[in-house]
């Protein structure tokens, strides 16, 4: 079974209608033995979802809120990714899928690119820079007004 937040615990005990008493001791004993820790949980999903699928720290964010974990643990969690870390992660992600929009127009692959980092969770000025960079690594004059 893979690792649940403590609210992911008590919905699941709330449709087998465990009554809530019951379901608080429940958690609250599996928080004091370690067996529920959701500021792990966070720390573990930011570091396997960023590395596994190069998520930004604002998909990580929403994906973790989605799951019941508070807004400080979240913030937490985030924030350890530090800036460069997200704009190295962005830069992989658009080098690996550079090859596939060579035989586009330079607007055409930057709207794919820039879609595909902005379903990620990465910021438009983000995504724009590293753009920006690798096609001019490839030798394409980027336009002045390029977003």
């Amino acid at each position: 079974m893979a690792p649940k937040t403590r609210a992911q615990l008590a919905e699941a005990l709330r449709k087998r209608d465990v009554p809530d008493e019951a379901a608080d001791a429940v958690l609250s004993r599996f928080s004091e033995l370690g067996l529920i820790n959701d500021e792990a949980f966070a720390a573990a999903w930011v570091d396997s979802r960023h590395h596994g699928r190069g998520l930004a720290k604002r998909a990580l964010a929403a994906e973790l809120r989605h799951r019941g974990v508070d807004t400080d643990t979240v913030a937490e969690a985030v924030e350890r990714l530090d800036s460069e870390q997200e704009a190295e992660t962005a830069r992989r992600l658009v080098e690996r899928k550079l090859a596939s929009t060579r035989s586009l127009d330079p607007q055409t692959r930057t709207r794919r690119l820039a879609g595909m980092l902005a379903r990620k969770g990465y910021s438009s000025g983000l995504a724009f820079r590293v753009i920006r960079e690798a096609l001019e690594q490839e030798g394409i004059e980027v336009e002045e007004d390029f977003p």
